[in-house]
Order: C-alpha cells, then sequence, then structure tokens
C-alpha cells in the first residue's frame, strides 16, 4: 500500500496516480486524490489520457468532483461529460454552484445545453433559468442564490436557529441578509455580531444598514470594485425592484479580477481576448485572435510610408535626418504608451474619471512640456554631432513637440474610447505606437522643411 502524504506536490500525486492506474490499484489512487487539494486534483488528472482521467475522476467524492470539474475549461470539462452516464452526470450538475453550473451551461452550444438542463432537478433548473437570463458578464451571472436570509421581526436566539438549520448549505454564513416578507432587502448582519448579542434582541436592534449592494445587470466589473471598495468577503445582488435574488462571494470576484486583468493585458498587447486557456486553444483559435489588428495596425502603417515618400525632396536635399527618424519615432511611441497606459489603468480603477478628463488633460500639458525639454535638449546635441546647428535645431524641436504632442494623445485615447462606450484598454501599446509613429513623422519632416527650406 502507498503512503500518502498531505504535502504533495502536483508532480507527487502524478506519480503515485499513475502508479496505481498501472496497477489498477483503485482505492490507493482515490486514497491520493483525498490527500491533496481539488486545485492540485485538478492538475494532475490533466496529465492523464481522456480514458485515464474520466475512471480516476470517477473515483472523487460527489463534493470533490464538483469543484475539480469549476476548475476546468470547456474542452476539459467535455472530456469528462462524454466520458459519464446521465446518472453520473445528474449528480455533477446538481453538486455544482449555482453561479459555477450557470457559468458552464453559458459556454455549451444550445442543443447540449437543453440535453444537460433536462438532467437537472427542478430546483436546479430554476436557478439555472433565473441566472442564464442576465447579461453575458452581468453580476447576475454570478450571483448565487445559496445564502442565509433572516427577518428583521425574529430575536437573535431564533435567527441562530435559523443558521443551524440552512446555513449548511450556504456559500456563507459570515454574513446574513435581512429581508422582509416581499425579500426586499432591508440590512445585513454579520454573524459575529449575532453571536455576541443578547438572544432575547431582536435582529432589527442588531442588523446595520447596507452600505453596498450589486444590482444584476451591473457589469462584474463593478462587483471588484466593490468588493474592493468595502473590504467585504460577499455582496448582495438585488434586481430593479430592491428584491434580493442573491450574493456575490469573494471566490467568484477572484476569478472575475484575473479573467479581466487577463483580459486587459491581451489588449494592450492588440490580441483579442482568448475565451478559454492558452493551452486549449488550437494553432488556428491563436491565429484568429492575433491577424485582426495586425491587419488594422499594417493598414494605419501604409501612411507612415506615405510621409515618407511625401516628403521624399526633403530627405533627398538633407540625407543627415534619416538617422533620426528611428530616435524620433521610438521616443513619441514609448511617450504615447506611457500616457496611454496609465490613462487605462487610471479609468479602470476610478483613480480618474470623464468628468476629470480636463483637469486630466492640463496636467498632462505640464508633464509633457517637461518630458519634451529634457530630451530636445539630448536630441539638440545629438543633431549637433551629426549634422550642424540647424539640424540640432530641427531634431530637438522635433523632438520637443512630438513628446507633447504623443503624450496628449496617450492620454486622450481612451477618455475618447470611454465616451464612446468602447473598452479603453484598446487604447494599446502597439495602437498607439503605430499612430504615435504617423504622427511623429508628420512633425518632423514638416519642422525639417520649414527650419531648412526645402
Amino acid at each position: 500500500m502507498i503512503a500518502v502524504r498531505d504535502d504533495m506536490t502536483v508532480a507527487e500525486l502524478v506519480v503515485r496516480l499513475r502508479d496505481a492506474v498501472d496497477r489498477h490499484a483503485w482505492a490507493e489512487a482515490r486514497r491520493a486524490m483525498a490527500a491533496a487539494s481539488a486545485p492540485d486534483v485538478a492538475d494532475a488528472l490533466l496529465e492523464f489520457e481522456a480514458p485515464e482521467r474520466v475512471l480516476l475522476f470517477r473515483l472523487l467524492p460527489r463534493e470533490t468532483a464538483a469543484i475539480v470539474f469549476a476548475y476546468y475549461d470547456r474542452p476539459d470539462r467535455d472530456v469528462v461529460l462524454e466520458g459519464l452516464s446521465d446518472q453520473q452526470t445528474r449528480s455533477l450538475l446538481a453538486s455544482l454552484a449555482p453561479d459555477d453550473r450557470a457559468e458552464f451551461f453559458e459556454e455549451l452550444p444550445g442543443e447540449m445545453t437543453q440535453r444537460l438542463l433536462n438532467l437537472l432537478g427542478d430546483e436546479d433548473f430554476r436557478e439555472v433559468r433565473q441566472l442564464l437570463g442576465y447579461p453575458e458578464e452581468s453580476v447576475g451571472r454570478l450571483a448565487t442564490p445559496d445564502y442565509v436570509a433572516i427577518r428583521p421581526d425574529w430575536t437573535v436566539a431564533m435567527a441562530l436557529d435559523h443558521v443551524r438549520a440552512r446555513g449548511r448549505d450556504s456559500e456563507t454564513i459570515d454574513v446574513l441578509y435581512v429581508v422582509d416578507d416581499a425579500w426586499q432587502l432591508l440590512g445585513v448582519c454579520e454573524l459575529r455580531r449575532l453571536i455576541l448579542a443578547d438572544p432575547a434582541v431582536t435582529v432589527s436592534g442588531v442588523m446595520r444598514p447596507v452600505h453596498a449592494r450589486l444590482t444584476a445587470f451591473d457589469d462584474r466589473e463593478e462587483s471588484v470594485r466593490e468588493m474592493g471598495r468595502h473590504d467585504v468577503v460577499a455582496l448582495p445582488v438585488v434586481d430593479s425592484a430592491g428584491v434580493l435574488i442573491g450574493i456575490v462571494t469573494a471566490d467568484d470576484i477572484f476569478d472575475v479580477a484575473e479573467q479581466e486583468a487577463t483580459e486587459d493585458i491581451h489588449r494592450t498587447a492588440s490580441v483579442m481576448p482568448l475565451k478559454a486557456s492558452y493551452r486549449s486553444l488550437s494553432v488556428f483559435d491563436l491565429y484568429g485572435k492575433r491577424v485582426g489588428w495586425l491587419a488594422v495596425l499594417l493598414v494605419v502603417n501604409i501612411a507612415s510610408s506615405s510621409i515618407i515618400a511625401a516628403f521624399e525632396e526633403t530627405l533627398a536635399a538633407v540625407i543627415a535626418l534619416t538617422f533620426f527618424i528611428p530616435l524620433l519615432i521610438a521616443t513619441g511611441g514609448n511617450t504615447g504608451s506611457q500616457s496611454a497606459m496609465m490613462m487605462v489603468r487610471a479609468l479602470v480603477t476610478g483613480d480618474v474619471t470623464m468628468k476629470t478628463w480636463f483637469g486630466t488633460f492640463v496636467k498632462e500639458i505640464g508633464v509633457g512640456l517637461l518630458l519634451g525639454a529634457t530630451l530636445a535638449a539630448g536630441a539638440f546635441g545629438l543633431g549637433l554631432w551629426r549634422g550642424d546647428v540647424r539640424i540640432g535645431v530641427v531634431v530637438g524641436a522635433s523632438m520637443a513637440v512630438i513628446v507633447l504632442a504623443t503624450n496628449l494623445f496617450g492620454m486622450l485615447l481612451p477618455f475618447v474610447l470611454t465616451k464612446l462606450r468602447q473598452d479603453p484598454t484598446v487604447a494599446s501599446s502597439p495602437l498607439v505606437t503605430t499612430l504615435a509613429d504617423v504622427m511623429g513623422l508628420f512633425i518632423y519632416f514638416s519642422i525639417a522643411t520649414v527650419v531648412l527650406g526645402v
């Protein structure tokens, strides 16, 4: 018999499971997985081929299987489902948390969704139908109806009895929600306050007002901001009439924060957000996510070539101007990218808002002037060294204007996109850099033409 440690790494768990599978020692495999955490089990099972993975998955206890299943992306979930009978699938779906179950059905094709919905019990079916009725990426899709609600006229003793009776199936009992007969949210009460209160006091005497709540149609990013702002582990979710329909818990918020951060990172690299893990996507999936923006940027870059062609005579007259093109357009692109990234992050976190755009614009004028003056001094010296005083003036003046212009452009673009109801992260580094290149070339050759008289 294999000795099982509680501190096994994923690699060690894979070795133990491989040995157990080879020897058909299913009891040992079950004990090894029982001693590991659900995330480690999920990672370990991915190291096995589909038939073996399904066999091992079937060995998991019902609750553990639901947690492991919730960690998987759609392709890995499909592998598991294809190896389960209808009864096993019904049991698995019933064990999933309502929000995880709704997310799972959201990802499936309509035909498969309907088939699997038919395997659910009446109560689970109603929960999924309710959650799927809210817009994609809304708070309503995240909410779980597994919470504990109490009445304001109950005594503390009655409320604690209710917690003991109903709390086992709740996502959290750290916070209890006070509702009236129509399930209107009246207040909240931490379990600690109930435990420390006089048993004869009514709930209305120990509850506190609701300082943070979400509506079912709020964007899920709002849940991340609100939970961080109020430093709580759960937030109530109400419908348009103020009726409590569920709660959003910290584990869901962590998932959302990770997904949103990943999407923002992808967009800042001009990549369409990946809807599944990189490992599960095919070459053609990845190609499709990247080619669109690359094609757009290619078209924009044609403008750069056109500007150079338009000032061909200026370049031919003063060949030294060619030496400074990479220096100027790279600096302009870097400046615009810095400014855009700072504004995107400030808008996302709420540090700046659409109402404060003008004050931000004025501030960035000052920043751009200081940056431009500093970099222009160095550019003037390089121009003087590689050419003469006139070249130094052209390069220095161009550097100052380009830095100021691209800094303001990078700052304004996220505001413009937000005003147009577009994701400000579209103002990504490649997009800003490409547009700044076009702007920088035009500024450079225009100044050169005026100063040099060519």
